[in-house]
């Protein structure tokens, strides 16, 4: 089962000011996340509620689950020194 990954405004705006090759593993990151975003490699839920986080590199995406659509809503993207402020 493959779930459809969307981006917030706000994460759309984040990938978009990334360097090229960055972007690139993040969307290749993100796309095999897609198939069991869970249990990916270097997945971790958060604290405080239903948002998990992706670590690619230096960079992180903090994305929330929707169980009954099968979709990930991308929040975030950010340098891991200040995504979660």
């Amino acid at each position: 089962m493959i779930w459809t990954v969307r981006f917030t405004p706000e994460a759309e705006r984040q990938a978009d000011a990334l360097d090229p090759p960055i972007r690139r593993r993040i969307a290749l990151r993100l796309a095999e996340m897609a198939a069991d975003p869970r249990a990916a490699a270097n997945v971790k839920a958060l604290k405080g509620g239903d948002r998990y986080r992706l670590r690619v590199g230096d960079w992180r995406v903090i994305y929330s689950l929707h169980d009954d659509v099968l979709l990930v809503l991308v929040l975030r993207i950010g340098h891991r020194s200040d995504v979660y402020r």
